[in-house]
């Protein structure tokens, strides 16, 4: 297959990105940049352009529509987007969302026969770590002895997450089930510029006399190691399009409790391949979480129920084979 760079210019980002006194400039360089999109486009004879994040629909979609190529809008994000609700309806011959859940929620057109939801795909593991030798090395590597479990929280540290919601849940377990030892693993950054969740998770362990047990480790890679030391992950966020790292746990066998907010329920079918609980609400973690620490039968059959369907349900082959039919779909 050959490839062809397009030409290097301005690439457009969200104006909430933009310092508004550079809007201007931005907005005059993108404007000199366009013809060349066009020019490129035509020349190359693209039938399809297909978009997939914020700053390449803002900088293609205008171009693709004047080229006459047709554009194909991947929506990944907030149903509530601007963009996603005032821009794609007008623009794009198609749209593709990760989920029910992002769906365009208030589009100014109707787009229900240009809307097809395709879940994302994923990297199936090639084989499972040692789950007793990962929590062996996570104990080692906090300097932890006795009958440690964990549970955990990966992603960014961003208020949407909830991560201040994990450690109020190890706080909560703690105090209805002191007998059992439950540590918390935080494995993320905030976001570039944002809170300093960090350091709100740290003082507010602190302020729930946790600070022991709740430990941050910022960003790993590989994660399948850190994933397979845990006994269950944590999902307490909102508004999640389609989370990744919760279908990677599943794929892993790791169970997952998530809020049955956002895509978590197109993933999670509750009491079998996971459980889902009510958002804003970290006590209703407890419970699943002591079934899952305490009923070994029921560990397994969650965790076995969950790899099985998240290997048969996200694969490359079924995503690009979706993708594929729409792209034939819009050159015909």
């Amino acid at each position: 297959m050959t490839f062809f760079a397009a030409p290097r210019g301005q690439v457009l980002s969200p104006a909430h990105r933009l310092p508004h006194q550079n809007r201007l400039k931005v907005a005059a360089a993108y404007a000199a940049y366009l013809p060349r999109l066009v020019r490129f486009l035509r020349g190359h004879l693209v039938d399809v352009v297909h978009t997939n994040d914020g700053q390449m629909h803002a900088t293609w979609a205008i171009p693709a529509r004047i080229s006459g190529a047709r554009l194909l809008w991947h929506h990944r994000g907030d149903p509530t987007a601007r963009a996603a609700n005032f821009l794609a309806p007008v623009l794009a011959n198609e749209i593709v969302t990760v989920s029910n859940f992002a769906r365009p929620s208030r589009p100014i057109l109707p787009i229900d026969d240009r809307v097809t939801v395709l879940h994302s795909p994923f990297e199936h593991p090639i084989s499972l770590p040692d789950r007793a030798q990962c929590h062996h090395q996570l104990c080692e590597e906090l300097n932890l002895k006795g009958n440690i479990r964990f549970a955990g929280y990966i992603g960014v540290l961003t208020a949407r997450k909830r991560p201040l919601h994990f450690v109020e849940t190890i706080a909560a377990f703690g105090k209805r089930y002191p007998g059992i030892t439950l540590h918390g693993v935080l494995l993320g950054l905030p976001e570039p510029g944002g809170d300093r969740l960090d350091e709100k998770v740290r003082s507010y362990a602190d302020e729930l006399g946790i600070g022991d047990r709740i430990h941050l480790m910022g960003f790993r890679s590989p994660i399948s190691p850190l994933m397979c030391a845990l006994d269950a992950l944590l999902v307490p966020a909102i508004n999640e399009p389609f989370g990744r790292t919760l279908i990677e746990a599943m794929m892993l066998g790791t169970p997952v409790i998530a809020t049955n907010h956002g895509g978590n329920p197109e993933a999670i079918v509750d009491g079998e391949n996971g459980y889902l609980v009510p958002a804003e609400s970290p006590q209703a973690f407890v419970e699943p979480l002591h079934r899952l620490l305490t009923n070994q039968t029921q560990w397994e059959r969650v965790s076995e129920t969950a790899r099985s369907a998240a290997l048969s349900h996200y694969s490359a082959s079924s995503h690009i084979e979706g993708i594929t039919s729409i792209y034939e779909r819009m050159r015909n």
